[in-house]
């Protein structure tokens, strides 16, 4: 008996998504505007954290050396710093190495070069170019170095760091991330939140031509269940015709705008992160459409349902 009842349910889903043409054609229209901008806004979320992400790869400390510092105690603090949880990459900078990018940075002001030429000896010591997981963790890290390797005396090797130059840019880009990451996920709910009501709106509409069946049902004994499920069928198809549209329209989007936004997001193509992430994207969108639509279809003939 179950197995009947819901195979005419989802009969009857089926038939009034074909048979109310220009409604399920408005309802689609409106599921389709929902899930397009349910999609813009997993695209703006990804551009913010892969712009986020490639601002805080920018931010480093430095660690220069005394030109005196032997190499082996330099490789010594690099492994002592590689092994702390709040470090993600160490680069080791040479002192010839040194002197190539500094002549390379300088290499229009004929004053510096000749004096260089001038020395006799190099007079630039190696580097330890440091980059944190977090740029919070700087601080920590300049602790462990202030406790291990201290600014004076006759054991250090360090000449300075360079973390008090670069503190108020790595706050900054601290709160940056942060707030951020709270307007990413306040604009999701305020979007999703948005989408629900016009659907379930614009489904309430549709609900409404059928009115007078949905009472007649009710007065006649018919369950709940039975007169709400082709509804939900319905407004599920809403969604999921919906979400296919939104896939395919995504594409040829996605492919003329991408390689123009691209250099203001630091090199990220979305037309990229579609192709590549689009089984994501697929059972995002796909399954939002099904559930917003079966969701507000079910919140709508709720009403009617009250009514004996």
């Amino acid at each position: 008996m179950f197995w009947i009842n819901f195979k005419r349910i989802v009969h009857s889903g089926f038939t009034n998504f074909w048979r109310n043409g220009i409604v399920s054609l408005s309802a689609v229209l409106i599921m389709f505007i929902t899930l397009f901008i349910i999609s813009i806004t997993l695209f703006s979320s990804a551009l913010l954290q892969h712009t986020l992400n490639s601002l805080q790869d920018k931010v480093d400390v430095n660690i220069n050396m005394l030109t005196t510092a032997n190499e082996q105690d330099i490789l010594n603090l690099k492994t002592s710093l590689e092994k702390l949880p709040e470090v993600e990459k160490i680069e080791y900078v040479s002192r010839d190495q040194s002197l190539v990018t500094y002549r390379e940075r300088h290499k229009d002001d004929a004053r510096i070069l000749s004096a260089l030429d001038e020395l006799n000896d190099n007079p630039l010591g190696a580097a330890l170019n440091i980059r944190a997981k977090d740029p919070r963790y700087y601080d920590s890290i300049q602790t462990f170095l202030n406790q291990n390797q201290p600014a004076g005396g006759a054991t250090t090797i360090i000449e300075n760091v360079n973390f008090a130059q670069k503190k108020q840019a790595i706050d900054r880009l601290t709160t940056i991330i942060d707030a951020g990451k709270q307007f990413g996920i306040v604009i999701t709910i305020i979007f999703v939140l948005l989408s629900i009501l016009i659907t379930l709106n614009t489904i309430r509409l549709a609900i409404f031509i059928s009115k007078d069946e949905i009472h007649l049902m009710n007065m006649v004994g018919a369950e709940h269940g039975y007169i709400s499920g082709p509804f939900v069928v319905t407004g599920a198809l809403y969604g999921a015709v919906s979400a296919i549209l939104v896939l395919i329209s995504l594409y040829p989007i996605t492919y003329f705008i991408g390689p123009r936004i691209a250099p203001v997001f630091f090199d990220m193509n979305i037309f990229s992160y579609y192709v590549s992430n689009f089984g994501q994207m697929f059972l995002i969108i796909f399954f939002s459409g099904i559930v917003i639509g079966a969701i507000s279809s079910f919140l709508a003939i709720n009403r009617y349902l009250k009514v004996k």
